[in-house]
């Protein structure tokens, strides 16, 4: 038995009904309309794009090209990577080789900017920031610190048993582009020692000395002063964690020798290159003991490092 009432719908209201049911029945994507609006193409260098338009962030639009780019070249380069970040225009501005070349020139200045040149069209495809990510280098914003620990006996009276001491001391470096670095060695942790790192606050436990970087090989001597001076001289070799990063610096070879000098040594003269400075082979000592690797800590990680934590927290560091 069928019905004798038929509804009878309009056509518009039946095409109606249908798009409401492929709403629910179709996923929508609104964030597909998104793609090319408010992005147009940035200029691969700075100020070089002479297109009228503006920019829809707040900081272009109050900040002329012109001085965002004297912004970038008074940072250092590893805040220039962070900026890179930001968003694509300051990342495309940051590709200007103004900016690494003077970081290149600084970082290598001993090398002397003939042979800089040469280097960067011979290995790195002309490319100063190819250059700066893989070219060794040694870093300047910051200490390398090694961390070194030893088992000491001790002696207590009236008992069976001795009791065993754990000693931990620190090996700090910290070099300078003009071939100069500062020496100590302390018990005291990283966030103590690095209010002393430098050439007016360096104290007599502090020594001075001079460096050389060949390829990833580091040349370093500064000497003990005395009626007889020591040379401490070590041969170190960089590395990385990642690219570019030259945190590492692993120990070679340290020996100690007793110097005979004619004269007045200071240490501002060039200790690698004295050869009238000979030294004696027999007082010659290659130590074995305290080599662990150099670990980079820069100066805004200074406070925060784990090279801070106590003994009793960190018996052992693995640099990596």
């Amino acid at each position: 038995m069928t019905s004798d009432f038929v509804l009878q719908v309009p056509d518009e209201l039946e095409t109606a009904l249908q798009l409401k049911t492929v709403q629910y029945l179709v996923a929508q994507r609104p964030w597909l309309d998104l793609y090319g609006v408010n992005v147009r193409p940035v200029a691969p260098y700075g100020s070089a794009s002479r297109m009228v338009s503006v920019d829809p962030a707040l900081i272009h639009r109050c900040l002329p090209d012109e001085l965002l780019f004297e912004v970038f070249s008074r940072m250092a380069p590893y805040d220039l990577g962070r900026a890179a970040c930001v968003c694509r225009k300051w990342r495309y501005t940051l590709r200007n080789p103004i900016f690494w070349r003077n970081a290149c020139l600084k970082a290598w200045q001993l090398s002397g900017m003939v042979e800089n040149y040469k280097i960067l069209q011979s290995k790195y495809e002309s490319s100063w920031r190819k250059m700066w990510l893989l070219r060794p280098r040694i870093r300047t914003d910051g200490l390398y610190v090694s961390r070194n620990t030893y088992i000491r006996a001790g002696v207590r009276e009236w008992t069976v048993t001795n009791p065993v001491h754990l000693v931990c001391y620190y090996r700090y470096m910290r070099f300078f582009p003009s071939g100069r670095f500062l020496y100590k060695t302390s018990g005291q942790t990283v966030k103590d020692v690095v209010k002393c790192m430098n050439f007016r606050a360096s104290k007599t436990d502090v020594f001075i000395g001079r460096h050389t970087l060949t390829d990833d090989k580091v040349e370093a001597a500064f000497m003990y002063p005395g009626l007889r001076p020591t040379m401490w001289r070590a041969c170190l070799r960089l590395r990385g964690t990642t690219l570019g990063a030259n945190n590492r610096m692993d120990i070679l070879s340290l020996s100690t020798s007793k110097v005979n000098s004619d004269g007045v040594i200071e240490p501002e003269e060039d200790i690698l290159g004295r050869v009238e400075w000979q030294e004696d082979d027999i007082s010659r000592v290659s130590h074995s003991r305290g080599l662990a690797p150099f670990t980079f800590v820069s100066f805004e990680e200074v406070e925060t490092s784990v090279l801070n934590l106590p003994v009793e927290k960190m018996d052992y560091y693995v640099p990596g």
